[in-house]
């Protein structure tokens, strides 16, 4: 049998052992599927200005305007998500298999521990707030979302899971979207095993994506039905801001490529192409990376059509 409290070196308390269970059953659910970038298999994409950054085992900087690319050293571990901000050009954050969180200041070249603090599991999914670039969000599996101030230095836990279908569900995507609806500002977006959620970033509660004021919705308690909403009760495996847009985000889901114009309320199917990983320009929301079995493809028209994304 496993001793737990043997694999830190100290007692583990009854939060650490959820999440370390709870990091096995992500792992079965919802496994990666690799794509290949410069002969590297391919879970997590980030643009660092026009350049993006592909990770997994390896790390992979592709220039798309120029066509450039090239392999950097990988963090300590291969990497499950990544995170960029505009504001911060070279600073990336980097989610690692196993558990533990990376950070790089120099565009992928060199890496560092960020996690000090965090429980020891896996984190699921990271984000950056959308109007404070040394702010982090992480979601660890078993646990809840966890937020930085400074850029990783330290961690502070803020919300448990969402509650979704009479269950705490695991947190699959992370995405900060400074969109005003009544409730502060700025929210953040989860993607989980049972569909999409948000929470404002005063963490009262998690609640559905809904049309107009939230506030007023909250009260009402009725919010209007949603026209065309994601799929219900599919896994949101990725999900991508767009922020120099904050309306726009895309999705990835079993059924395909989703896009929403109006913060989250409605979406329309845009490819059927199966990512696990997506990433939107910081400057041009039209221009849309994706990571799928077969490869990298990108789209320059906000996903009504692919290519192939060249790697040499």
């Amino acid at each position: 049998m496993l001793d737990v409290n043997s694999e830190i070196g100290r007692p583990v308390g009854r939060r650490g052992v959820l999440a370390m269970l709870a990091a096995a059953t992500v792992y079965g659910l919802f496994p990666a599927l690799p794509a290949r970038a410069g002969g590297a298999a391919a879970s997590a994409l980030a643009f660092d200005g026009d350049a993006l950054v592909v990770a997994g085992a390896q790390v992979w900087r592709h220039d798309v305007s120029g066509g450039a690319s090239a392999t950097l050293p990988a963090p300590r571990a291969p990497v499950r998500a990544l995170a960029c901000h505009p504001a911060r050009t070279g600073r990336l954050f980097a989610a690692l298999e196993g558990g533990g969180l990376d950070r790089s200041d120099d565009g992928g070249r060199t890496w560092r521990a960020a996690s000090g603090g965090l429980p020891q599991a896996q984190v699921t999914a990271l984000a950056i707030a959308a109007g404070a670039p040394d702010t982090v969000y992480v979601a660890v599996a078993g646990d809840g979302l966890w937020r930085s101030e400074d850029a990783g230095t330290g961690w502070s836990f803020v919300m448990d899971r969402p509650w979704i279908a009479e269950a705490e569900r695991e947190v699959l995507s992370l995405a900060s979207v400074d969109l005003a609806t009544g409730m502060g500002g700025i929210w953040i977006y989860a993607g989980t095993g049972r569909g999409l959620t948000r929470v404002p970033d005063c963490f009262c509660r998690w609640q559905d994506v809904v049309a107009g004021d939230a506030m007023d919705a909250l009260v009402a308690g009725a919010p209007p039905a949603t026209e065309a909403p994601l799929p219900e009760g599919e896994p949101v495996a990725a999900l991508a801001p767009a922020l120099s847009a904050p309306e726009r985000l895309v999705a990835a889901l079993p059924s395909g490529l989703w896009a929403s114009a109006d913060g989250g309320v409605n979406w329309a199917r845009r490819s059927g192409h199966v990512a696990t990983a997506l990433a939107v320009h910081p400057t041009d929301p039209s221009r849309i990376a994706a990571a799928t079995a077969d490869g990298l493809i990108l789209s320059h028209d906000g996903g009504a059509s692919w290519a192939a994304l060249p790697t040499t």
